[in-house]
């Protein structure tokens, strides 16, 4: 009996982590604009307001299934950062959830996204203990290039932006709004969202990620176009540009997969947002 209850527990635990809603809620967290997940690390006092990753899903996915995404949430957890994972609005054909993203399609948009996560963290900050000024936007595939369009609108809205696999469509912006903190992670082989950027089957064209890195360096005001630092890790190549206006950063990570989320994402980007703090 006892080995069959800790078995059950342990099962009911796994369940309710991969399946996070609103803390403790199973259901979602529930704002005007829109619905969002929440998980702090364990055994934290609630009271103590912890620095947080809002992760915006990729095409036809939700918040649930960013959270069930244990392999990068458990390190987060385990980091002492909360995670955040709102959830896009649901398409048209009512199967899955998308972002409206392109600003090309602003007059057509049916939620205005920027304010939607502002909001989301805001409401996290009221409700649940999240520290406001310590919040990073991240996101994969089209939730990156929903999190880069974001950081070039509003880059004051979050501590930095971490997007994956996902960066400008074209055209793409002639100038953003400021000085961002950005780390940019993209597979090599990735053929969804290739480097070069592709032209897909509804009329728009996916942004050249390499252009785009270019568009940050003005944004940034950095005084050189090639790189001022290299790192080398397991996983990934990482280009830094440092000779930037002050209080920015700009990093982009090559790794040898394909499309998707890569093994040490989490620990690379929060590696990198933890030397940006004074």
């Amino acid at each position: 009996m006892i080995r069959a209850g800790l078995i059950a527990a342990v099962l009911a635990l796994w369940s309710g982590a991969g399946n996070a809603g609103c803390l403790q809620d199973a259901a979602p967290c529930a704002i005007d604009s829109g619905t969002y997940h929440i998980e702090r690390p364990a055994g934290i006092d609630p009271q103590i307001r912890l620095p947080a990753v809002m992760f915006l899903h990729g095409w036809g996915a939700s918040g649930q299934a960013t959270m069930s995404n244990r392999g990068m949430v458990d390190i987060l957890l385990a980091r002492g950062y909360a995670v955040i994972a709102p959830d896009g609005r649901l398409r048209d054909t009512g199967q899955g959830r998308t972002w409206d993203f392109h600003p090309a399609r602003a007059t057509t948009a049916l939620r205005d996204e920027a304010s939607f996560v502002a909001a989301v963290a805001d409401d996290a900050a009221a409700r649940h203990g999240i520290d406001r000024d310590l919040v990073i936007l991240g996101g994969f595939s089209i939730g990156g290039s929903t999190a880069s369009y974001i950081a070039c609108k509003t880059p004051d809205a979050f501590a930095a932006f971490a997007p994956v696999a996902g960066s400008f469509w074209n055209p793409l912006p002639t100038r953003c709004a400021g000085p961002v903190r950005l780390l940019h992670v993209h597979g090599w082989t990735d053929t969804t969202v290739p480097l070069e950027g592709r032209r897909l089957s509804s009329g728009i064209t996916q942004g050249d990620v390499f252009a785009s890195m270019a568009v940050w360096r003005q944004t940034n005001g950095c005084t050189q176009p090639r790189p001022d630092g290299f790192d080398r890790t397991p996983d990934f190549q990482v280009r830094r540009w440092t000779s930037c206006a002050p209080g920015s950063a700009l990093g982009f990570a090559l790794h040898t997969g394909a499309h998707g989320i890569p093994k040490g994402w989490a620990t690379l980007m929060l590696d990198w947002f933890a030397q940006l703090q004074p």
